[in-house]
């Protein structure tokens, strides 16, 4: 099943917020329409072939979760039903359905919440160099994929387009969004993540870490953007962990992968992708959707 690939969307008579490396973002006032469009990056660059049925795995994955945390935190979400949009969006009905979400507009804190619950990726890096991650003591001897003792949270300050997020201590945040707001993200996200991560395993995935967003809406704190889905997180196939080295998974790291063998720069314009990569990755996408969701797509 694959349905309409959408690599980016021109819709006439909405007036266009923003395009991110995956998102279009139109504003409709108090609302916003967010758009997940099959476009993908890696290391911060937008790679020029779309991957199939990617903005509808995140739109429809990102619902799940939503919906299963609101009693932790309420969220953005208003619709995802394209019936229920306003009038403007009704010509485009058919290139939205199940890749769209109609949100309330919120202000946006200038951090990203991340939680680790096992030392990968950058967070591997910066314990080898320095026995730390993003100033968090970890125990000595630990291994790449290593679980940890409990989650930490890892913040991050959001890099426009092109750039690089930049990881930064929990001091740090505090100073930027103030010393309350930085305890409740914290302890909102840990939640999540827990939460999010014992259903996961029941399920045979392992979310070994994953970003968050949060927005400010009449003085209430709110989940944003997307959720827990295989371009925010790292999946990895649960009767597959062996700590000790990089694992299998479900998410993009198929795709860095691919990238770092190749030897490119990380630097703009990003490689043509192979057909058998495009299909890979899309599968993959696919396979943690289902197997979370229960059901196909």
């Amino acid at each position: 099943m694959t349905s309409q690939v959408v690599s980016n969307t021109d819709f006439k008579n909405l007036k266009l917020k923003g395009r991110g490396k995956v998102r279009d973002i139109y504003d409709l006032g108090d609302q916003l329409l967010i758009v997940a469009t099959d476009r993908m990056s890696a290391f911060d660059v937008v790679m020029p072939n779309p991957i199939p049925d990617k903005g509808r795995i995140l739109t429809q994955l990102s619902k799940f979760w939503f919906d299963l945390t609101k009693d932790i935190v309420p969220n953005h979400v208003l619709s995802t039903k394209v019936e229920d949009y306003p009038k403007d969006c009704q010509p485009y009905q058919e290139m939205l359905r199940d890749r769209s979400m109609l949100v309330t507009k919120t202000e946006v804190l200038p951090v990203e919440c991340v939680v680790r619950g096992y030392l990968s990726g950058s967070g591997w890096e910066e314990y080898r160099k320095t026995g730390e991650v993003c100033g968090i003591r970890l125990p000595e001897g630990l291994v790449e994929s290593s679980k940890l003792d409990e989650p930490i949270l890892t913040p991050a300050t959001k890099a426009e387009m092109g750039l690089h997020d930049e990881n930064i201590s929990f001091e740090k945040m505090e100073k930027i969004v103030g010393k309350e707001l930085g305890q409740r993200l914290k302890t909102l996200s840990i939640a999540i993540y827990e939460k999010a991560g014992g259903i996961a395993e029941k399920k045979g995935i392992i979310i070994a870490d994953t970003k968050m967003e949060f927005g400010i809406k009449d003085g209430k704190l709110i989940l944003i953007d997307e959720l827990l889905t295989p371009d925010s997180s790292r999946f990895w196939p649960k009767d597959e962990y062996q700590p000790g080295g990089p694992q299998k998974s479900f998410d993009k790291q198929f795709l860095r992968d691919y990238l770092l063998s190749i030897r490119w720069d990380k630097s703009p314009p990003a490689p043509q992708l192979p057909e058998e990569i495009v299909r890979k990755t899309r599968e993959k996408y696919l396979e943690a959707y289902e197997k979370l969701v229960g059901r196909p797509l």
